[in-house]
């Protein structure tokens, strides 16, 4: 099995940016806003692991996450991970 290269702090930094511009484009303005508020708070705090967490959160439709977010559906095992449990505790300040 390969191991993964380390990545460097421009690696990161840049896939940070991408993330935080993907979850502020979502395509709805409530996700757009949950998921947006929740990348300008944590993702420049996340390192490589938590990043392909997020990413894979960011994979999941919509309507999931939306629901899943907002407690009227509890994600699939498959889906749970440390990420997801944070942005489903994320409340969006003023």
């Amino acid at each position: 099995m390969e191991q993964k290269k380390e990545e460097s702090n421009d690696d990161l930094a840049a896939r940070q940016r991408k993330l935080k511009f993907r979850s502020w484009h979502r395509g709805t303005r409530e996700m757009d806003l949950l998921m947006g508020s929740f990348a300008d708070k944590y993702v420049f705090e996340m390192g490589p692991v938590e990043l392909d967490e997020f990413e894979h959160v960011l994979s999941c439709n919509d309507p999931d996450l939306y629901n899943w977010i907002t407690g009227v559906e509890q994600p699939p095992s498959e889906e749970q991970s440390k990420t997801l449990t944070k942005l489903m505790t994320h409340r969006i300040q003023d």
